[in-house]
């Protein structure tokens, strides 16, 4: 029994197995559909379908500095184990150097290969985020990627004017452990800023302060706010007694992005 490239592709979407494993069941199953299933199933190949509502909450964050491209590239997957492994890792890390060489959406030319590397790890596989930025003029790129199990998991990139390769690497660094979800104050919406206000009115009425005296408490703990999330403001890494800013003097920090597993 012959079969056609529709046949392939009709028995990979039932089976969720690469294109080149349904080629190779139909051609040992002489084109039979239902034979085909059950010969990617004995083979350990048809899983992948029923992995699709599972959660990917492991994986590798791959980061790469070229010249005056950086880029942080997310690979999820399902388990620690598949994390840690030497294909998954490698994919990764090509993921991250063709967006490097090509861009963001270059990471579409290999998606033949994250099929296939469902089919071999036999878990399922998902690409998150991923980010590419292009140093303008005389400015300073630099990253940090925190390593755990011999994988990265906590990736940051980091664009700066008017500073050195080291101060940037230290503001990666800090970028990693401090979290920051703004650059500065003014990068904050304002209806962040008025629901924050709310609730921090509500607690310090809770706390039983007097009444013409909550205003003024609120405005400084909405300061005490922007120190956890605003870069600029945050108490540095490693001397807590300046800020960030403080510590970057003249220097600008342009912009920075940080993806982490979990």
């Amino acid at each position: 029994m012959s079969f056609t490239a529709k046949d392939v592709a009709s028995l990979r979407a039932t089976t969720g197995a690469g294109m080149m494993d349904c080629k190779k069941a139909l051609e040992e199953n002489g084109g039979d559909i239902e034979a085909s299933k059950q010969w990617l199933r004995e083979k350990g190949l048809a899983a992948s379908a029923k992995r699709d509502d599972r959660e990917s909450a492991q994986g590798v964050v791959a980061v790469k500095v070229t010249g005056n491209v950086a880029a942080i590239v997310k690979l999820k997957c399902e388990t620690d184990f598949v994390a840690g492994s030497e294909q998954f890792i490698a994919e990764a890390e090509a993921l991250a150097d063709l967006v490097i060489a090509k861009g963001e959406a270059a990471v579409s030319e290999r998606n033949q290969q994250l099929e296939d590397l469902k089919i071999l790890l036999k878990e399922k596989i998902d690409l998150g985020d991923v980010v590419r930025f292009e140093a303008a003029s005389g400015n300073v790129l630099d990253s940090y990627s925190h390593i755990q199990g011999g994988r990265g998991v906590n990736g940051v990139i980091v664009e700066m004017a008017d500073a050195t390769q080291e101060l940037a690497h230290d503001v990666a660094v800090h970028i990693a452990f401090a979290r920051p979800k703004y650059l500065k104050k003014d990068d904050v919406p304002a209806d962040v800023i008025a629901a924050e206000r709310a609730t921090l009115e509500t607690v310090t009425r809770n706390e039983g302060k007097p009444e013409a005296a909550i205003g003024k408490i609120v405005d400084g703990r909405v300061q005490g706010f922007f120190k956890d999330i605003c870069l600029l403001e945050q108490p540095y890494a490693k001397d807590d007694k300046q800020s960030v800013a403080q510590v970057i003097g003249k220097s600008t920090i342009v912009r920075y992005s940080q993806v982490e597993i979990g």
